[in-house]
């Protein structure tokens, strides 16, 4: 794989990121091993997780994590990869109470310090953010842990484009380290935030695009394929019509019934998969973007993988934009 500096730290990442969501519950220890394996064997060297992951299901806690971590111990390859994952999370049965105080964010870390089995994370998440508190307390509460070699930068996820500005200024201002990086949910795919069912998800927006442009700040996109809509629109396996199942409410847009048709012209004309299209959306941007990629099974990863060499013009991002 292609390389990418985020910016702003010495951290080059492989040009696409593992999701890490499905290691240790849908797909057992063996599969979870043997697909880390095949990830870092194409190149990669960064796998996403959290504290949270996945921890709606019955079972075992934060397996994601303990996974990852008994993988990197098993292949002693932890100086070989980006450690990285996410806290500060609302617990799952009351998403509306935040978990951004000093105390829950430094427990976090050392939870998640202890799952991974390592003494440093690399890249740190915000999980979500907590719109009531001062960005300025949140910023110092980070650089503590910065200080005490627990984590090395910090990023946000599901942050407005209006928040992360305010966190950057201060960060300016104050000569503390601000955020490294952003995850926003972000594919070639439009997307109606008024109809997430989940409030506290952030979308990548036109303010968030001109920050990205303007700043430099690496992208590191979740759900950058939505959740493959336009590769199951195309064999007919999801629909766009009423309350189709399958498909996400905020994705039945009028927009992406337009965007299918785009994405098939550019196919023909450039013989490209659509998962090669989704992909190289996002890696062709004039600002560092690192996709993470959901992959269940060597066959995906393997088809993500082929995105790697394609990009595309300005042009023709405005187009599938």
């Amino acid at each position: 794989m292609k390389r990418v500096r985020i910016a702003g730290t010495d951290l080059v990442g492989s040009s696409l990121a593992l999701g890490g969501v499905p290691l240790g519950s849908r797909l057992d220890r063996e599969a979870s091993f043997a697909l880390m394996d095949r990830y870092v064997d194409a190149g990669g060297n960064m796998i996403d997780t959290a504290e949270v992951y996945a921890n709606w299901l019955p079972g075992e806690t934060s397996v994601s994590e303990k996974t990852i971590g008994a993988w990197m111990k098993a292949r002693n390859n932890r100086n070989a990869l980006i450690v990285t994952t996410k806290g500060a999370h609302p617990r799952i049965p009351t998403m509306h109470i935040a978990r951004m105080s000093p105390q829950e964010i430094a427990r976090d870390i050392e939870d998640s310090l202890k799952r991974l089995q390592v003494d440093t994370i690399d890249l740190y998440w915000l999980h979500r953010d907590d719109r009531d508190r001062p960005v300025g307390d949140i910023l110092e509460t980070l650089n503590e842990q910065v200080r005490a070699g627990n984590i090395r930068y910090f990023g946000c996820s599901n942050w407005t484009a209006e928040r992360i500005g305010e966190a950057q200024r201060y960060a300016a201002e104050h000569g503390v380290q601000g955020f490294s990086a952003n995850q926003p949910m972000w594919s070639v795919a439009a997307v109606d935030a008024a109809k997430f069912q989940d409030p506290t998800l952030v979308a990548m927006d036109e303010k968030m695009h001109r920050l990205h442009r303007t700043s430099g700040l690496t992208a590191i996109p979740y759900s950058s394929q939505a959740q493959g809509l336009f590769a199951k629109l195309q064999d007919g396996r999801l629909s766009l019509d009423g309350d189709a199942e399958g498909v996400a409410p905020h994705y039945r847009t009028e927009d992406n019934r337009r965007k299918l048709e785009r994405i098939r012209t550019i196919a023909e004309n450039k013989s490209l998969s659509f998962t090669q299209i989704a992909l190289a959306y996002l890696t062709s941007q004039p600002f560092p973007a690192i996709p993470i990629v959901g992959c269940h099974t060597e066959e995906q990863l393997l088809d993500c993988l082929t995105a790697d060499e394609t990009r595309f013009t300005e042009e023709e991002l405005a187009y599938l934009s």
